[in-house]
């Protein structure tokens, strides 16, 4: 079968590589265009740019994907039998999704119909979900309401960050995206409809990484702590300051009930920090103070004290 690839992220790249090595013709990649990062802003390719670079593959970086005539006549010329999307970050207009002969298969990170939507992996993660997985896809043009192909479940951990889970995911995608390419090619794929039972996973916005000791649990706080670890971790302020919070446990509340939430209860460099939450205690193991890197809770206490009864807000 004649590929394209559309794919941005190391989550892409994971699936472009296992499909480079399935033997599939990929007639083009297409990426985001580079960006801008550093002090320098100097512009940086995607994962999926320099995996496609070092095989020789054909690259497209359109601005815009949708009314772009140009574009889109470039694909129709390749002629291929299917297209693959895996996390490419923008939405395809229905004359670019009709091109493929054999239907445009997009890798999701969730199982379908729940967390359809942008950030499927981080809002599993906040929202304390157990199990979560990928489902391949034929696309339609609604968000991530296409007919499903196949599915694979995995176990979500406790303590396991959006960062973690993010790369297994990516592992199993491009195993799942390959064996979805095999069906398709044998004719034996299935189309599986969704149904009206979904749940959406939105993009997530820089307000939403601010603790609230007053109404979140303990239990939400820490699930909060892990989702966004590592795309913006989440914050605090102490006496003004800026705290950032990247890695935490809970224990449970022991005659502090009348204690103000976000209140330190106990705070030394050996055995830690830790703040009073809605029904529970907070402890802090990995944080990192203004203008400074993360660090260990125990080698931030030696240099930045933190005394009993002072207050996050």
């Amino acid at each position: 079968m004649k590929i394209v690839f559309m794919g941005t992220p190391d989550f892409a790249k994971e699936s472009l590589e296992a499909v480079y090595n399935a033997g599939y013709e990929i007639l083009g990649v297409v990426t985001n265009p580079d960006k801008p990062k550093g002090r320098g802003m100097k512009l940086v390719a995607s994962p999926v740019k320099e995996y496609a670079i070092s095989k020789n593959l054909k690259i497209y970086q359109p601005e815009k994907v949708r009314k772009n005539v140009e574009f889109i006549e470039e694909i129709k010329k390749l002629k291929p039998d299917v297209m693959c999307v895996v996390a490419y970050g923008k939405i395809l207009p229905k004359e670019l999704l009709d091109i493929p002969t054999l239907g445009c298969i997009n890798v999701h990170g969730s199982l379908l119909p729940k967390y359809r939507g942008a950030a499927p992996i981080q809002w599993a993660v906040i929202n304390g979900e157990k199990i979560t997985g990928i489902t391949t896809m034929y696309m339609d043009v609604g968000m991530d309401t296409g007919d499903m192909i196949l599915k694979k479940e995995t176990e979500i951990g406790e303590d396991e960050t959006t960062g973690e889970l993010w790369e297994r995911l990516a592992k199993l995608g491009a195993e799942l995206l390959v064996e979805t390419l095999d069906k398709i090619e044998k004719g034996t794929a299935p189309r599986i409809p969704q149904g009206e039972d979904f749940t959406m996973a939105p993009m997530l916005d820089k307000e939403m990484s601010k603790i609230n000791w007053e109404n979140k649990t303990a239990l939400e706080i820490k699930n909060l702590v892990r989702g966004l670890n590592p795309i913006m971790g989440t914050y605090s302020f102490l006496n003004g300051k800026k705290i950032k919070f990247w890695k935490v446990d809970m224990e449970l509340l022991k005659n502090n009930e009348n204690i103000e939430n976000g209140t330190v209860i106990k705070s030394d460099s050996k055995d830690g920090l830790y703040i009073k939450a809605k029904d529970g205690i907070i402890k802090v193991l990995e944080i990192q103070g203004e203008n400074a890197k993360k660090m260990n809770i125990q080698d931030f206490l030696r240099g930045n004290p933190i005394a009993v009864g002072e207050k996050f807000e």
